[in-house]
């Protein structure tokens, strides 16, 4: 009996060691396996020191690495001062208030074209972002601006050739058109060719209508008139206003004319050369309109900024010339360009001597224009009241061109205007012609329109004409 429970106890504490020995290993698996049940636990203390270990490697670092931020696909912290490389995917922590980026999930999200070809761009330059430094990014922008010369270089090259593809050498054009027997001619050799047919006896009246005609179209330009003139060809059309057939006596007045526009060296040559004899000629004596208008031209342009001509033009009784185009029959469409020219000359000699530039040449000029007495002369040949009654006319234009040449005369035609009972009559019929236009045009919101103009410049006289009574 005792030997059973002897037998029972033994057996009793092997189940107890084999029970024990299962919950050790139990534990073991669960500690491997899930890192709260570990046996043993990492104190707070530990980890501490482990930071400011990696803090203290982080402030050992080279501070031009400290200015580089290196991204990963994880949120990290910007800090300040540090260089954030471009296509990143930046955001603000609400929570913290510190600015993070990470690079962008390839995955879900696409980046646009512009941030593919700057990290194209960094791929061909082989930069390594984990020893990406200040240095090292100056010299990949050196690299990047390099390219991009090259790159425009050689665009500029492709743009380069590809004109010379599509265009060619005058000199090859040249040589293909003599060989197809034709000839690119300069404006000097057109003008020989022109100045000779007009010139020949063997030309036809047509020929030379056209040779004056294409004439008219070249000395234009300066360089071209001052050719015109070594050739000869200034004194050819001169002597052509000379000629009976009508015809060409307008074309050759139309050529002069466009000769001497705003050419100094041309109007000297010209006036030496008769011309200003002739056309005066031409607008003194019975012939057409056409022959007439061109004749003015001509007139016109050589008087414009020279006061030498004008000067001439008064002594052989210029104004009387243009004073009886007004007696003549058909002669209307004349009459504002005569009012227009006697203004430009009128308005050129008045803003000269009020200049306050005071240099020897414009001095001289100045002196020039003294000698030149228009405003006497337009007073004692009796323009003031021509000029003034061209204002019954029904064109605005006309009227507009008629106001300001009465404005300029004012002071020196005053007495005049003063007892024209006619002028003070059509002041006041056009003053309240113009108040109506005004008005309208002020109601379709045009506050300064064309209309308003001519009023205040017919108020204006009326108003120094009362004036003058004071």
């Amino acid at each position: 009996m005792s030997h059973c429970i002897g037998f029972l106890s033994i057996a009793s504490k092997l189940n107890l060691l084999v029970l024990l020995f299962s919950a050790v290993c139990f534990c073991s698996c669960l500690s491997d396996r899930i890192p709260e049940f570990a046996l043993t636990k990492t104190e707070e203390s530990d980890l501490k020191e482990e930071n400011g270990k990696e803090s203290v490697a982080e402030d050992d670092l080279d501070p031009e690495d400290l200015e580089v931020f290196y991204p990963t696909y994880q949120w990290q912290t910007v800090r300040p001062g540090q260089a954030v490389p471009a296509g990143l995917h930046v955001r603000l922590n609400l929570q913290t208030g510190e600015r993070e980026a990470r690079l962008p999930d390839n995955k879900n999200e696409k980046s646009d074209m512009k941030d593919q070809k700057k990290r194209k761009r960094l791929d061909e330059m082989h930069i390594d972002s984990n020893s990406f430094t200040a240095q090292e990014l100056k010299e990949a922008l050196a690299k990047m601006k390099e390219k991009e010369k090259t790159e425009s270089t050689m665009e500029q090259k492709a743009n380069l050739e590809d004109v010379k593809q599509r265009f060619r050498p005058i000199e090859e054009l040249k040589k293909e058109f003599e060989e197809l027997n034709m000839k690119i001619e300069t404006d000097l050799e057109v003008m020989v060719k022109l100045i000779n047919k007009f010139n020949s006896s063997t030309s036809t009246l047509d020929e030379k209508v056209a040779a004056l005609y294409d004439l008219e179209y070249y000395v234009h330009q300066v360089d071209n008139a001052k050719d015109f003139l070594s050739l000869g060809g200034l004194q050819l059309v001169i002597n052509g206003l000379n000629s009976t057939e009508p015809v060409l006596k307008e074309h050759a007045a139309f050529v002069l004319g466009a000769a001497l526009s705003s050419n100094p060296r041309v109007q000297v040559e010209a006036i030496e050369g008769g011309a200003l004899q002739k056309l005066l000629v031409i607008l003194a004596t019975e012939q057409p309109l056409a022959v007439k208008k061109k004749a003015l031209f001509a007139l016109s342009s050589m008087l414009r900024h020279f006061p030498y001509a004008q000067l001439q033009f008064l002594k052989l009784g210029g104004l009387q010339v243009l004073r009886n185009l007004f007696k003549e029959n058909g002669m209307e469409t004349l009459y504002i360009r005569v009012v227009t020219l006697l203004y430009d000359l009128l308005v050129e000699k008045m803003l000269l001597e009020d200049s306050e530039n005071k240099e020897d040449q414009l001095e001289e000029r100045v002196q020039q224009y003294k000698r030149v007495n228009l405003v006497s002369a337009v007073v004692e040949q009796g323009w003031c009241g021509i000029i003034s009654n061209l204002l019954a006319l029904p064109e605005h234009d006309t009227r507009e061109k008629v106001l300001k040449t009465v404005r300029v005369l004012m002071a020196a035609c005053m007495d005049k205007y003063q007892g024209d009972y006619a002028l003070n009559t059509t002041l006041s019929m056009l003053r309240t012609e113009y108040e109506e236009l005004a008005a309208e045009e002020q109601r379709e919101g045009d506050n300064d329109g064309y209309f308003k103009e001519l009023l205040s410049s017919i108020n204006a006289i009326i108003q120094e004409l009362r004036s003058g009574y004071l």
